[in-house]
């Protein structure tokens, strides 16, 4: 089971969720593009396809000359059946690559962790089901400025956040996207706050109650969330790629 992983900066790494895909069986190819890695030509060597997150725009592709390939693939595998899971901005560019929209959320940042608010097809889909039916509600981490506003044509809204934002979409029959990050631990959400420390001071965010939140929570999200990663390597597994 072979796993294309595109990864859009150092910042932003498969993470606990690439660790929950090899315990589930599989082994990530791992492409930095942004550090000189080429993109596949074709998908026909991987079974499945995750794309991760990053501080660049989903269409902001004249500024990083990868992310135009990277939606071209998110086509094939939309096309072909090749299973795609698509992480905050890798949802987002899924989301642009087939005709939706993405823009700078008009409610402000989303940081730290939200209810999940999973709608009733999510229960019935094939990768999120047992997640929805989950006896507690589930909670994500986020740390994003923009989200999708339109979703493509013959799109299924699986989730929104507590304002109502897309939050889960399946875009196809073996496609899907998240705005939360399943993927990231207190280092990497300490990385992000580094960088947006001086904004958030400026706006009065608490960014160390943020990350507390977050670490506090630890066992509750890997409990949520690792289950996601053995559920996308058996929608692989019964794709028969």
């Amino acid at each position: 089971m072979r796993v294309l992983v595109v990864q859009h900066e150092d910042a932003c790494p498969p993470a606990l969720l690439g660790g929950w895909l090899v315990d589930a069986g599989a082994r990530l190819d791992v492409r930095r593009p942004y550090a000189g890695d080429e993109l596949p030509d074709s998908l026909a060597d991987h079974d499945g396809v995750l794309v991760l997150g990053g501080s660049m725009g989903a269409d902001d592709d004249a500024e990083h000359a990868w992310l135009g390939p990277t939606k071209e693939l998110a086509r094939t595998a939309v096309a072909d059946g090749v299973p795609l899971l698509g992480i905050c901005l890798g949802h987002q560019l899924l989301a642009s690559a087939l005709g939706g929209r993405v823009t700078r959320n008009p409610g402000g940042q989303q940081l730290g962790l939200l209810e999940v608010g999973w709608t009733a097809e999510a229960a019935r889909d094939e990768l999120v089901g047992p997640l929805a039916e989950a006896p507690a509600a589930a909670r994500g981490a986020h740390w994003n400025n923009d989200v999708v506003v339109e979703l493509p044509e013959d799109a299924t809204l699986l989730a929104t956040a507590p304002a109502g934002e897309v939050q889960a979409v399946r875009f196809g029959p073996r496609a899907w996207g998240l705005q939360l990050h399943p993927e990231v631990d207190h280092e990497i959400l300490g990385r992000w706050a580094a960088d947006d420390a001086g904004s958030h001071e400026a706006a009065g965010i608490d960014q160390a109650a943020l990350l507390r939140a977050v670490e506090e929570a630890r066992a509750e999200l890997e409990t949520t969330w690792a289950p996601l990663a053995h559920g996308f390597v058996a929608v692989a597994e019964r794709a028969g790629r």
